[in-house]
């Protein structure tokens, strides 16, 4: 897939339209003037998320009625596809050739992956970071998912609300078992797919991992179920269910449901080292790319075609060396977008480039 072009009405402070080319795309300009804008624009067009906020109304331009993004996306030589999102307020309307879609159809029209400092959580962060990491890959290869994701959430939300309720009113055990066993058996099904799927997904990252692309170090990671150690994880259901059964007491004392795919994590280590605690900057760093980079291995893998990457003020995160070893290792693979408000950054590495300049919003030129 190629996105051949981007526009923007009402998106924060952007304005205009600017053409892509395939390779390497340089959004360029001074802090300020929209260049992780247009960055957030091309991932909602692609996700229909930002990678900034989870108010999508907060990307509407003050005073604006609705923020507008379009894109034309080339699937073969053939079949070219209009895309657009539109936003008012907290609802957004997705259109495929002018056709009205659900979120489920169109995803899947654009792919898009994302590195700046927010996905560094994912190496320095918490478990949410990387749990999230794992099912924004799967649903890229697999739609679907984003139901379930959402179907678990939803138990969740309601079975905590039942058990804080039991917990204030001070509820018998007894009683509150059977108020929750239909939403514990949700959790069950929802927990053994959602767990299914991740173990996989890590399986396949593993089998495409560049262990040692930027550093000497060996990079590594493994899926790890908070039912380890509690019985047989490869008769998933029946162990959750059983431990679900057990925890119904501490789960009321909590207020809070306790077992899970919601309490597992991924754990990334360099030489047999936790990455979160010991890795340098540095380190933290390229293992994230590591990452990323084999989740455009896995989705070229299933999809047969590679996602775009985006970048974002690339060279504030990445130094010139690994910056190199990234676009060597993308060319001829990924649509790639970065941005920079460095000149030099332009001088290095713009040769073959799409150079977009940025001027409050506007794309003023190309070179």
């Amino acid at each position: 897939m190629l996105l051949e072009s981007v526009a923007a009405d009402g998106f924060r402070n952007l304005d205009g339209k600017f053409g892509c080319r395939a390779g390497l795309n340089v959004i360029c300009g001074e802090n300020g003037h929209g260049k992780t804008n247009w960055l957030e624009a091309i991932h909602l067009l692609s996700t229909t998320k930002s990678f900034r906020t989870a108010r999508l109304s907060e990307a509407i331009r003050f005073g604006a009625s609705n923020a507008i993004v379009r894109g034309e996306v080339r699937q073969s030589d053939q079949i070219v596809r209009s895309l657009q999102v539109i936003l008012e307020g907290n609802k957004k309307t997705l259109t495929v050739n002018g056709k009205k879609e659900t979120v489920q159809r169109y995803l899947g029209q654009l792919h898009a992956f994302v590195f700046n400092s927010d996905e560094l959580e994912i190496v320095r962060g918490g478990p949410e970071g990387r749990r999230k990491f794992l099912d924004n890959g799967i649903v890229s290869i697999f739609p679907p998912y984003v139901q379930t994701v959402s179907d678990y959430s939803k138990v969740l939300r309601q079975k905590n609300k039942l058990l804080q309720e039991a917990r204030k009113n001070e509820t018998p055990v007894e009683k509150i078992e059977a108020t929750l066993e239909p939403w514990n058996e949700q959790v069950v099904s929802l927990s053994a797919r959602i767990h299914k799927a991740r173990v996989r997904f890590v399986d396949r990252i593993n089998e495409v991992l560049e262990r040692k692309l930027f550093d000497r170090e060996e990079i590594s990671i493994r899926y790890a179920s908070s039912l380890e150690g509690k019985g047989d994880l490869d008769d998933y259901e029946s162990l959750i269910a059983e431990r679900l059964a057990l925890r119904t007491q501490a789960e009321i004392y909590s207020g809070y449901a306790l077992i899970g795919p919601h309490r597992d994590d991924l754990e990334i280590s360099f030489d047999g080292r936790d990455l979160r605690k010991f890795g340098s900057s540095g380190q933290q760093r390229s293992a994230l790319l590591t990452l990323l980079i084999a989740e455009v291995s896995v989705f070229y893998e299933q999809q047969g075609e590679y996602p775009l990457f985006l970048i974002d003020d690339i060279d504030a995160e990445l130094d010139y060396r690994r910056i190199g070893k990234l676009l060597d290792f993308l060319k001829g693979k990924t649509q790639t977008f970065v941005s920079t408000s460095k000149e030099s950054f332009v001088t290095q590495f713009g040769g073959e480039a799409e150079v977009i300049r940025i001027k409050e919003g506007r794309a003023e030129s190309t070179a």
